[in-house]
């Protein structure tokens, strides 16, 4: 457990052990997620908030456990190497953080005491035209009498499909810098005006089309300052990128456990094949790469939370990068080590591959990253 208190690993073993109870098994995860077609169970994820774990960042006088970075950070990689069909919670504790650093009290108490209680967020920024150029984006929120009315498309929203609300970041303001007058707001579910339409993706349901029609909000939807929604999205990076690099050392640990298994029992030529040259080196480095990976997330969750207000750029977006690009790695390499029974849906190897591709194009994708990395380096 490296450098764990004895609190943090005995945190980390009550995930392992409740992943394991809840679903440890391949009947009991279809139960849970409709036949493995839905990536979410509400259910799962109650138990969960009832144990004090979903509002793990959350502040004690909202009901939350009140941890850091590195608490979250061992909650997310428990319960994605557990196999936890919980795959909201990524996009919900990233919006909880915003809610949490911008909004006024009122909507601070209302959202995060619903967090802890087992509510589901979402976040909405993508646009057709505004992917890694987000800033780009044409939603426009206009000001009226008490309030916004709101028109445009967004897309790629995850979680918007059962999400209690959904933080959005329109443009309240055209001006010669892209970046400025941008303003973060609150759209509860059912908001009317706001039609959501769910995306087909190799993963199964998990991102929608939103499709904003006189959306009309209150002024009170505001979170933060009109016009900051660019710096409040700045302000929130390090917990997004280490949320996502959590999720993925847990499912590329999860993939490696479960190839091990698989390669130590398999026989071939009267022998198992993990004992072949070939793919007992394959598993040594790949072994390797997420104890690397590990050891970086962790470091970079303890210099969060020793300085909560210091952006980290180069640093969490390395965890990010190295994060998921061995979790693709990983997954992809154990689908080629276990031959057709990794191609098959009798085992979980394709539906972690499946999960672990797209997890280098959200949050950023890798190759902005990278650009991130080498800007640090006045490149």
């Amino acid at each position: 457990m490296g450098n764990f208190t004895e609190e943090q690993t005995a945190f980390a073993q009550a995930v392992a052990d409740f992943c394991r109870r809840e679903a440890g098994t391949r009947e009991q995860r279809d139960a849970l997620t409709a036949g493995g077609t839905e990536l979410h169970s509400q259910e799962l994820y109650q138990k969960m908030a009832a144990l004090g774990w979903a509002g793990i960042l959350v502040p004690e006088e909202y009901g939350g456990a009140g941890a850091g970075n590195v608490e979250m950070c061992i909650l997310l990689e428990e319960a994605m190497r557990g196999n936890a069909p919980i795959g909201g919670i990524g996009p919900t504790l990233i919006t909880a953080a915003a809610y949490q650093k911008f909004a006024d009290e009122q909507l601070k108490k209302e959202v995060l005491t619903g967090v802890a209680n087992g509510d589901s967020l979402s976040i909405s920024m993508s646009e057709p035209e505004a992917g890694s150029d987000v800033a780009n984006l044409t939603c426009r929120a206009e000001k009226v009498d008490g309030g916004w009315i709101i028109n445009g498309q967004k897309t790629w929203c995850s979680n918007a499909h059962f999400a209690t609300s959904i933080l959005l970041v329109a443009r309240t303001e055209r001006t010669p810098q892209k970046h400025e007058g941008l303003t973060q707001f609150h759209i509860p579910a059912g908001t009317p005006g706001l039609e959501i339409q769910g995306i087909d993706t190799l993963g199964g349901r998990e991102v929608n089309d939103l499709y904003f029609t006189n959306c009309r909000v209150p002024d009170s939807a505001v979170v933060g300052r009109v016009g900051n929604g660019w710096n409040q999205l700045m302000a929130g990076l390090n917990t997004e990128r280490l949320i996502l690099a959590a999720m993925q050392l847990g499912v590329a640990e999860r993939s490696f456990a479960d190839t091990l298994a698989f390669i130590s029992d398999r026989k071939q030529f009267g022998r198992p094949v993990g004992t072949f040259q070939a793919l007992r080196h394959r598993m040594a480095d790949l072994a390797t790469e997420i104890e690397c990976t590990r050891l970086l997330v962790y470091s970079v969750a303890e210099q969060a939370d020793a300085h909560p207000d210091k952006l980290l750029p180069r640093e969490a977006s390395m965890a990010k990068l190295k994060a998921t690009e061995t979790s693709k790695r990983m997954t992809i390499d154990a689908m080629q080590m276990m031959g057709g029974y990794g191609y098959a849906t009798e085992f979980d190897a394709e539906r972690l591959m499946r999960g672990a591709i797209i997890s280098t194009v959200y949050g950023g994708t890798n190759e902005i990253q990278r650009d991130i990395i080498g800007k640090t380096f006045g490149l």
